[in-house]
C-alpha cells in the first residue's frame, strides 16, 4: 500500500480561517449553471534531481530494499521481461488516457519495456473497483497493489498468505493494482502513477524526499524528474532480480554516475533518516481515526521531535503546516504564524516548490478573509504556474479561485470572473462530480469579506 488517505488530500480540503459553521452562513458566489468542459494535462515538465549522486545512491537503497514498515528486503526485485499491463472492472473514462500518458512517460523517461495489452493475462493488471471495495480491504488505503495476484476475488483469498508478502519476492511476475473508479479523475490518476510506479520499482516510502511520490505526505502526485530516474536506475542492466543489499550499493554508484552525471559535481548533503516516532506522530496527526485533541497533540509531538533532531528542511516545515491545519478552525491567527514557519522552511529546501504553494494557499485564504486582496495576490503569483507544472489540477483550480476573490477584493472583477471560470475546467479534473466543484466554489466564496450571508 503507498497512497494513503492523509496528508494533503485532506489539507486541501479546507481554506477557510475561522469555524466551519461561517462558510455555510455566509457562502455565497454566482451561480454556474453550466460548467465548461474539464480540461487536463499534455506535455510533462518533470525537473531532474538537482542533487548529489551519493544522496541519491543512498536513497536509491533505502528505497529498494526496504519496506514501508522499515523492514530489510534479503535481495531486490524486479520484472526481468518486457512488461505487460491490463485494465479490468468498470474503469472512469479518464483511466485510460491517462494510463497511456503515464505508460509513454514511463517508456521515454525511466527506459521501462512496458505496454498495455488487451485479453486475459498480463504482468500488471489494473482493477478499478469502488472506494467501498477498496476501504473494506484496507480502511486507510486510497488505492493499493499487491504481488501474485489479479484481482480482489484472489486478494481475499489469499492477503494473509505468503503468496503475497513483497519480502518473499525473487523476480517479479504478476502483480494487481486497485484503483477507485468513483472518485475525481486526478485522484483515479494519482494512484496509477504511485502505484504502477511501486508495482514496477521501488517499494519504501522516505519522508526525507522533497521532490519525489515516494513520500506518504502526497505533495507530489505525477512521478517526478527524480522517480524517472530512480526507475531508469531500477532497470539498469548492471542490476538484476535476487541481488543482495550489498550487490546493489556495489553498482548504484556508477549506474549513477553513467545516468546523472552532473550528479557527480554536487556536493552531498546527507540528510538524517527520519524517526518512527516522527512517522507515527504525523500518521496520527493527519490520517483517519485519531480525535481533534489527539491529532493536535500529535502534531505537537511532531514539531518537537523535528526541532529535537535539528532538521531545518522540509519535514521541520511540514510540521509545522501539519500544527497550522489543525488550528486554523479553532486559532486563526496562531494556524498563520504556523504556516509562515513554514514557508519560511520550505523556502531554504530544494525541491520544495510544490510544498510552497499549498502553503501560499493557506495564507493567502487568510489575507482574503482579512480584506487584504493585494497581499493574497502577491502570495498566489507565482504558484498557479507551479501547480500548473506539477499536474495538480485540485490545486491549481484553488489558487484560480483564491486569485478570482483577490481581484474583487481590489476591484478587478471583470478579471475576477475570468479567471474563477478558467478555474472550473480544472476543478472537473482536481474534483470531480459538478456538486463538488461548486462546494469548492462557495467555499472560497466564503472568504471575501465582500460578500454577505445573500451574496
Amino acid at each position: 500500500m503507498r497512497r494513503m488517505i492523509l496528508p494533503i488530500c485532506l489539507m486541501l480540503g479546507a481554506c477557510m480561517p475561522g469555524t466551519s459553521g461561517e462558510i455555510t452562513s455566509r457562502a455565497a458566489t454566482g451561480d454556474v449553471s453550466v460548467m465548461p468542459p474539464m480540461k487536463s494535462f499534455s506535455v510533462p515538465r518533470p525537473a531532474a534531481p538537482q542533487r548529489s549522486n551519493v544522496d541519491l545512491a543512498r536513497d536509491f537503497i533505502d528505497l529498494s530494499m526496504q519496506l514501508e514498515s522499515g523492514r530489510q528486503l534479503a535481495v531486490l526485485s524486479r520484472f526481468e521481461t518486457p512488461i505487460t499491463v491490463r485494465v479490468t472492472g468498470a474503469p472512469p473514462a479518464t483511466l485510460l488516457p491517462d494510463l497511456n500518458r503515464l505508460l509513454h512517460r514511463m517508456r521515454n523517461e525511466a527506459g521501462i519495456n512496458i505496454r498495455q495489452v488487451q485479453g486475459q493475462a498480463a504482468n500488471i493488471t489494473i482493477e478499478a473497483v469502488s472506494r467501498a471495495d477498496i476501504r473494506r480491504h484496507l480502511p486507510q488505503a486510497a488505492c493499493f497493489v499487491v504481488p501474485n495476484i489479479s484481482n480482489l476475488a484472489e486478494y481475499r483469498q489469499a492477503r494473509r498468505a505468503r503468496l503475497t508478502s513483497w519480502s518473499a519476492l525473487e523476480t517479479r511476475k504478476r502483480i494487481a493494482i486497485f484503483v477507485p473508479n468513483d472518485t475525481s479523475p486526478q485522484e483515479v490518476r494519482d494512484c496509477l502513477h504511485e502505484e504502477l510506479a511501486q508495482a514496477v520499482g521501488p517499494l519504501n516510502d522516505l519522508y526525507r524526499l522533497s521532490d519525489s511520490v515516494f513520500n506518504d505526505d502526497n505533495v507530489h502526485t505525477v512521478l517526478t524528474g527524480f522517480d524517472m530516474l530512480m526507475l531508469r536506475a531500477f532497470y539498469a542492466p548492471e542490476l538484476r532480480s535476487g541481488m543482495s543489499r550489498r550487490q546493489v550499493a556495489e553498482r548504484i554508484p556508477g549506474i549513477l554516475r553513467r545516468l546523472n552525471p552532473a550528479g557527480e559535481n554536487i556536493a552531498p548533503r546527507h540528510p538524517t533518516t527520519t524517526p518512527r516516532a516522527w512517522i507515527r506522530a504525523i500518521q496520527t496527526a493527519l490520517g483517519p481515526g485519531a480525535g481533534p485533541m489527539q491529532r493536535r497533540q500529535a502534531a505537537e509531538t511532531a514539531l518537537d521531535i523535528a526541532e529535537t533532531v535539528g532538521w531545518t528542511d522540509h519535514r521541520r516545515a511540514f510540521s509545522h503546516y501539519a500544527i497550522g491545519r489543525l488550528s486554523q478552525n479553532t486559532d486563526p491567527e496562531y494556524a498563520q504564524n504556523q504556516f509562515a514557519a513554514a514557508d519560511a522552511y520550505y523556502r531554504r529546501t530544494p525541491g520544495t516548490e510544490m510544498h510552497r504553494a499549498h502553503t501560499a494557499a493557506q495564507l493567502a485564504a487568510y489575507a482574503i478573509s482579512r480584506g487584504n486582496g493585494e497581499d493574497a495576490l502577491t502570495l498566489l503569483g507565482p504558484q498557479i504556474s507551479v501547480a500548473e507544472t506539477h499536474e495538480n489540477a485540485a490545486l491549481l483550480a484553488q489558487l484560480m479561485m483564491l486569485r478570482a476573490e483577490a481581484l474583487e477584493l481590489t476591484g478587478r472583477v471583470a478579471e475576477a470572473r475570468s479567471v474563477r471560470l478558467d478555474s472550473l475546467g480544472w476543478a472537473r479534473y482536481g474534483y470531480g462530480a459538478d456538486w463538488a466543484v461548486r462546494a469548492k466554489l462557495r467555499e472560497v466564496s466564503a472568504l471575501n469579506p465582500l460578500k454577505g450571508p445573500n451574496g
